[in-house]
């Protein structure tokens, strides 16, 4: 992990007063760069942090919104998917470090300073669907790579079409 790109997002707290307190963030190519095995390459997200702190614990808030440069599983042209939405995060002071569950973290009560990189990435990552495919336009339609579909439709004729086939034959097959 390169850190020198990911400095702006450690949040020293220590001197803040209870209460909240926003942030933004923009995130790019520069931040993915940032992860070895990413699976996002391009993004333009901005990030609205609103840390809560109080006593005890603090509260993330975070709003997210923007874009991610994806590939197709259909097609496999890469485009960018639009994400958005919202995820909350509890940090609680106590003893040593600890993770109470995925949105809970215990820190030492010494710390000084919390790194969100992690979490940005993760939340990120997320919400890339396990099949990604590009989205139909006002009329319906795909906005694939029309000569990628064709190929795949002509492909897909001929697979049917082909009656020597050994998966042809299973067609036949009752499992009944």
């Amino acid at each position: 992990m390169a850190v020198d790109n990911l400095k702006e997002y450690i949040i020293p707290y220590v001197g803040l007063s209870l209460g909240n307190h926003g942030f933004s963030f923009f995130i790019d190519d520069k931040f993915f760069a940032s992860f070895e095995e990413s699976e996002i390459s391009r993004a333009g997200v901005k990030i609205e942090l609103d840390l809560n702190r109080s006593e005890r614990m603090m509260i993330l808030n975070f709003t997210i919104s923007g874009f991610i440069g994806v590939t197709c599983s259909r097609c496999l042209d890469e485009f960018d998917m639009e994400v958005s939405g919202n995820e909350e995060f509890f940090i609680k002071f106590g003893a040593e470090y600890r993770e109470e569950n995925d949105d809970v973290l215990i820190i030492p009560e010494n710390e000084t300073h919390i790194e969100i990189s992690g979490l940005i990435y993760d939340y990120l990552h997320l919400m890339i669907p396990y099949r990604v495919v590009h989205p139909d336009n006002e009329s319906g339609e795909t906005t694939c790579n029309p000569e990628v579909i064709k190929r795949l439709n002509e492909l897909s004729l001929r697979e049917e079409s082909d009656a020597d086939s050994p998966w042809g034959k299973l067609k036949d097959l009752n499992l009944e």
